[in-house]
């Protein structure tokens, strides 16, 4: 049993590595069962600012796992800081015990930071990450990578910002911009439904939300912008084995 948050396919494309039919966490989080068993169980999500989403954090609160082996599979762009161990401890206060995690470094979509052009020319060795995480799991492996003194301080400070500048990491920068035709595709892809459209076009319902970025990096018009910083707004990232079709069917509200 697989469960996945993805907002620009990365984690859903490592997902389908582990199974071919994954469970989105947003569908699961719109319905009422929170029950799971099964011989292993595994979480696969991004690490936004050295953090799973909050809708991850909100799923191991609220669910109950039954499992011999329990894992995660992490992915990130820049640097993993001490996330592997973070989400270890997180699980512990949630009650789940997990026996395994793996970081796979994949394309950043942290727009403010990351020109997405840039980011797709490199060759991060995807595929081999992935296999060995795959070996891994199927050994039933265990260990949970221990921090670095300099993942852990990268973290706290990342954390310190996002305080004191809360815009960078909560989303109330993202903007609808002119070039909006009101396709409805961000409203679709939201994890937590935060788009409706009037008159023609995109609105949000609140400024703040999950800042994945599943609107600005899948709308087709690239009429989703930032506000404060936007590394390259004519570049956006969706990852290219993972369909907006599938986007859709995993964050879809309705």
């Amino acid at each position: 049993m697989i469960f996945y948050f993805s907002a620009t396919g990365n984690s859903l494309y490592a997902a389908k590595r582990f199974s071919d039919t994954p469970v989105s966490i947003p569908q699961i989080m719109r319905g009422t069962e929170r029950q799971f068993s099964d011989d292993a169980i595994g979480i696969v999500c991004p690490v936004y600012a050295g953090e799973p989403p909050k809708m991850v954090k909100r799923f191991l609160r609220e669910s109950s796992f039954q499992a011999d082996y329990f894992y995660f599979v992490l992915t990130y762009g820049f640097d993993q800081t001490d996330a592997p161990e973070f989400t270890a401890k997180l699980a512990a206060e949630a009650g789940v015990h997990v026996d395994y995690i793996a970081s796979i470094q994949m394309v950043d979509n942290y727009l403010p930071v990351f020109d997405m052009d840039e980011q797709m020319s490199m060759n991060k060795h995807v595929e081999e990450q992935l296999s060995a995480a795959v070996r891994a799991v199927s050994r039933r492996e265990r260990g949970i990578p221990e921090a670095t003194e300099e993942g852990r301080k990268l973290h706290a400070q990342v954390a310190a910002m996002n305080r004191e500048q809360p815009a960078f990491n909560d989303g109330s920068q993202i903007t609808v911009l002119e070039g909006c035709v009101g396709c409805g595709v961000c409203r679709s892809v939201c994890p937590v439904g935060n788009f409706y459209l009037e008159g023609g076009k995109a609105r949000r319902k609140q400024t703040t939300c999950e800042f994945c970025l599943a609107c600005a990096q899948n709308c087709p018009q690239k009429a989703i912008g930032l506000s404060m910083a936007d590394k390259n707004p004519k570049a956006r990232y969706r990852n290219p084995h993972i369909s907006l079709q599938e986007i859709i069917d995993a964050n879809r509200n309705s």
